[in-house]
């Protein structure tokens, strides 16, 4: 068996830096000592997962070395054909994984076995140590690549014998999992040819592992869909016994393989305990022959956001695993777990070089359009059934589909189609943009839309309401990506995008609904544009222009950005993250019909009491900041104005 860490051979044994003739005793890692403690007493219940973590890591010490012996094929000479087997001994509570795999060396099993050298063992161990379900920890088990250790949830003491293919050396590993491990030489009559032994000695609360059939029940519902024969001894000296007969899942055709058999195997390729929410399988004949077997999972990864996420989607060729985290799809589709194999691509060249192959490029184009396709077959899709399994898909990685909108304009027709949005006529529903066209109002020429990071706060934005008196659906982007994507999209249908919160609304040609009553557009009266005067040299550098409101009918004001340049939204996130020399000054829209701006202009004319009217013009700006989710410029000074202006009230 191998864990996820792989170091070369022999830089592993320089750094192993000791006597290689005497055993050592070590103690672990911290993290790892933290993270026993924790899988042992704190977290598990469903312990079955041990056994498909370990059938894991023997079928990967297997699979490295298919990959290794292309470059040397003196590593897997004279040896049996690859092969994992689990033997049961009930009378000495004793249960042991073999493989015949690349084995591990001395500074292999220090640094696999000792140490969590994988970024993100932080982050790993905060989230184990919240973690509330079994279903949850498993979950996390499988995403972070630690699987070795599970075996300590059901023994309690654990015992590696390993040689790695090509080696003269054999190595006992051992430990009781309280904090220490120890490293002995181990001699070769006692040692496997090659590969790695496992051996369990089963605690006492876990006996019921040493039953051949629970085993094999287990096996075969964890680990049945392995590239790798698993076989089962039942007891010492029995025959082995076939259980899986490592036929590659995606090598068999579509027919042939059960729901279960799928999902199994979807568990064990996304380390996830859902279920998948959409499986594409299929093969691709023609100029170029590969095969494909696609997920996409049930429920949004934690890590969906993380920079530093790989792609997860493993690459074979002729069966020959090539690479775990191959980036074959695009990033926005960055949640699908894949495994493609082909017959066309080089077996005796580097990683690297393959994924710079025009044959690996051709996979990747064709494997994202068809993912694109079978989400758009089960999106249009007429059946109940089908639609409520896209909505769900739809909400749990919507945000990320919409990535592609910004990033791959090429596709952008095509997931116009897939995307779903929530509007200010429909804030519950996800409507589509043809929806949205086919209910496009009279003399509208624009797809409306409103961006920010709350969903609640843009469903009531003033600035809404003059569209709304007009029956006019605007579109509520709250996702980060909304702001980038719809500022680079030309348009849908001959339809421009157009925000709410920049340069004039353009609405005034719109007929209002039945009932609706809106000053909105009408010239302000010479009272209140000399107030406006006013509230313009009052706020001075603040703003770029003060002027009256065709979007608002109720609120008292709000702010939008001038009719060139990033909306308010994008604006924000430009600057937040350096990418903006300088702001934009907004401009201020005043409602120059609501009836504190008609007494605020005449109490302006009267000249009775210029002080409040400078508070005012202050207050009506920071209101109309903090209807955006922003601060007063002043807090302070803010404060003062607001109390002044109660005494004012109240004298």
């Amino acid at each position: 068996m191998t864990t996820d860490v792989h170091p070369n051979a022999n830089e592993a044994e320089a750094a192993a830096g000791a006597d290689q003739s005497a055993a050592k005793t070590q103690s672990f890692e911290a993290d790892v000592a933290r993270l026993l403690q924790l899988m042992v007493h704190s977290v598990y219940s469903d312990r079955d997962i041990f056994v498909r973590e370990l059938v894991s890591n023997a079928a990967d010490a297997c699979e490295k070395l298919r990959y290794e012996s292309l470059a040397r094929p003196d590593l897997s000479e004279g040896g049996a054909p690859f092969a994992i087997t689990i033997a049961v001994d009930p009378d000495a509570k004793t249960l042991t994984f073999s493989d015949n795999g690349v084995g591990m060396s001395r500074g292999d099993l220090a640094e696999g076995l000792g140490t969590i050298a994988k970024s993100g063992t932080r982050a790993f161990l905060d989230r184990l140590s919240a973690a509330e379900s079994e279903k949850e920890g498993a979950n996390l088990i499988g995403q972070f690549g630690i699987g070795f250790y599970s075996a300590f949830m059901v023994a309690d003491q654990v015992v590696v014998e390993t040689r790695r293919a090509g080696s003269n050396e054999a190595w006992r590993w051992s430990s009781d999992g309280k904090g220490a491990y120890t490293i002995a030489p181990l001699s070769l009559e006692a040692a496997p040819q090659r590969g790695s032994k496992v051996v369990l000695h089963l605690n006492d609360s876990s006996h019921e592992y040493a039953e051949a059939y629970r085993l094999e029940r287990i096996v075969r519902e964890h680990s049945g869909a392995v590239a790798v024969p698993i076989d089962l001894i039942e007891k010492p000296g029995a025959e082995p016994r076939r259980i899986a007969d490592g036929a590659a899942l995606w090598a068999k055709s579509k027919s042939e393989v059960k729901p279960e058999e799928y999902a199994e195997f979807y568990r064990g390729l996304s380390g996830q305990f859902d279920e998948p929410a959409l499986t594409i399988h299929y093969r691709a004949e023609g100029r170029h022959e590969y095969t494909v077997l696609a997920f996409v999972p049930g429920s949004r990864p934690f890590d969906l956001f993380d920079p530093a996420r790989k792609g997860r989607n493993k690459l074979y060729v002729r069966r020959v695993l090539i690479s775990q985290d191959t980036e074959v799809l695009p990033g926005w589709l960055r949640f699908v777990r894949l495994v493609v194999d082909s017959a066309d691509l080089p077996l005796n060249v580097s990683r690297e070089m393959i994924q710079e192959s025009p044959v690996f490029a051709a996979i990747k184009k064709g494997v994202a359009n068809r993912i694109v396709q079978e989400l758009t077959k089960l999106a249009d899709s007429q059946e109940d059934g089908d639609k409520e399994k896209f909505a769900k898909i739809w909400e749990n990685f919507g945000a990320v589909i919409k990535e592609g909108l910004y990033e791959d304009p090429e596709r952008r027709d095509a997931l116009f189609k897939l995307a779903r949005f929530a509007t200010s006529t429909h804030p519950k529903v996800e409507r589509t943009l043809a929806d949205y066209v086919k209910d496009l109002r009279e003399n509208q020429t624009a797809i409306f839309y409103l961006t920010g990071d709350d969903s609640k706060r843009l469903e009531t934005s003033p600035q809404l309401e003059g569209f709304r008196a007009r029956g006019v659906e605007v579109l509520l982007l709250s996702d980060p990506v909304d702001a980038f994507w719809v500022s680079t999209a030309a348009g849908y249908e001959g339809k421009p995008f157009k925000s709410v919160t920049q340069g004039a609304a353009d609405i005034k040609t719109i007929p209002l609904v039945e009932g609706a009553k809106s000053t909105a557009g009408e010239a302000p009266s010479a009272e209140v544009a000399t107030l406006f005067a006013f509230f313009k040299q009052t706020l001075g550098e603040e703003i770029g222009e003060v002027r009256a409101s065709d979007r608002l009918t109720d609120s008292l004001a709000c702010l939008v950005a001038p009719e060139f340049g990033p909306d308010r939204q994008l604006e924000k996130m430009l600057a937040a993250h350096g990418r903006l020399g300088t702001r934009a000054k907004p401009i201020l829209e005043v409602n120059a019909g609501h009836p504190l701006v008609v007494s605020l202009a005449k109490r302006y004319k009267e000249q009775s009491d210029k002080s409040l009217i400078e508070d005012a013009a202050w207050l009506v700006f920071d209101e109309a900041r903090l209807m955006e989710g922003e601060t007063p410029v002043d807090a302070q000074a803010f404060a003062g104005r607001l109390r002044r202006l109660m005494e004012k009230a109240l004298a």
